[in-house]
């Protein structure tokens, strides 16, 4: 099982795959306002997407 970072739930992980994203790495390049149209991936998640990838390239906020 792929690891999501916290506060992404099951129905935003199960969006996630159908539109073949297995990695958070893979979102990297991706415009959140794409994310934002999958269905079942809500504020919450988005945020922890946000957080995750700042983190993962140094830009702590």
């Amino acid at each position: 099982m792929t690891e999501w970072p916290k506060g992404v739930a099951k129905p935003a992980i199960r969006a996630l795959n159908a539109a073949g994203y297995t990695r958070l790495e893979q979102l990297e390049k991706v415009d959140l306002s794409t994310l934002k149209k999958l269905h079942g991936l809500g504020p919450k998640a988005l945020t922890a997407i946000e957080v995750a990838l700042n983190e993962s390239r140094g830009n702590c906020e």
